[in-house]
């Protein structure tokens, strides 16, 4: 006869569904979407590349490990992610893979940091610039995103349109450029771009996920 398993393999076995949902680059990526705001079956698919039905049976499994969550809105299921720490398990993740993985290591250095050799701007040293006038803030996502939520204060300029508002930004005040998170490559850009043309200019050292995670001040449409 099989012998019932302990508590402590029942309790495993729950987190090893946990650790299955997130076992997918696509996943992931719906994720870092998600933490950006709630959206729609549809607009995760655009976000993704995926097909409509492809991220569907993604986002079943991401429910199912209890990772998002999903509201009906008319004929629209809405998923969001199922709560900050979520997003504070995917950092962890992230940074054992840095710390321990040298192919993870290797692609940060060559993509990443060979793009800014200028340290980032930490969150408490934004707060502080923000709150002294020191920095004026560019949200460089896309407007649907910067409409779900932002930093408090700061300026939408997509990176797609950042060369025809030039003439609006300041030249007494560093800039600071953020977006997704760590690895979206939107800030790197638009600081690069700024620095070209002569503006004192550095990025977060992350994105408005973390931003708001750690109960930092955020605005809203």
């Amino acid at each position: 006869m099989t012998q019932p398993l302990s508590p402590k393999k029942r309790l495993f076995e729950q987190f090893a569904r946990v650790a299955k949902s997130l076992a997918s680059a696509n996943r992931l990526e719906l994720l870092e979407a998600l933490a950006q705001g709630e959206r729609g079956v549809d607009a995760l698919s655009q976000a993704s590349g995926m097909s409509v039905a492809n991220t569907s049976h993604h986002l079943q499994i991401l429910r199912e490990g209890g990772l998002v969550q999903s509201r009906k809105a008319g004929l629209q299921v809405i998923y969001s992610l199922a709560g900050d720490d979520v997003l504070r398990l995917i950092t962890a993740m992230q940074q054992v893979a840095e710390s321990h993985l040298a192919e993870v290591d290797r692609i940060v250095r060559d993509n990443f940091e060979s793009k800014d050799n200028l340290t980032p701007l930490r969150r408490e040293e934004l707060l502080e610039q923000v709150r002294s006038g020191g920095a004026m803030v560019i949200d460089v996502r896309p407007p649907s995103e910067y409409a779900a939520g932002h930093i408090a204060g700061a300026v939408n300029i997509p990176l797609d349109s950042l060369a025809e508002r030039l003439d609006q930004l300041p030249r007494d005040q560093e800039i600071v450029a953020y977006c997704r998170g760590p690895y979206c490559m939107l800030a790197f850009d638009a600081v690069a771009k700024l620095r070209e043309e002569g503006f004192r200019a550095r990025r977060l050292e992350d994105g408005f996920p973390e931003w708001k995670a750690e109960q930092r001040p955020v605005g809203e449409k």
